[in-house]
């Protein structure tokens, strides 16, 4: 972390914190995948970020991001 003119301090963040993120939702319908199909795929890829919602598995909520489903998506094409 580093101070500026104005005496604020910039964190360090890496370049991929703020970029785009995906549910499984947007994966599907731009790949033309089914839902339960994209979160077989994602279960346990590293990167995804899963938001657990109470104590049952199906309340999980996947946010991707873009690196990471371009990663998938490359990986699907290589195939």
């Amino acid at each position: 972390m580093h101070r500026t003119e104005r005496n604020t301090i910039n964190f360090m963040v890496p370049d991929d914190t703020f970029e785009k993120h995906y549910r499984i939702g947007d994966l599907a319908e731009m790949w033309s995948l089914g839902r339960e199909t994209i979160r077989k795929m994602l279960v346990d890829e590293p990167g995804v970020i899963k938001v657990r919602m109470g104590r049952r598995k199906t309340h999980t909520t996947y946010s991707v991001p873009a690196s990471v489903a371009e990663r998938i998506h490359k990986r699907l094409s290589d195939g």
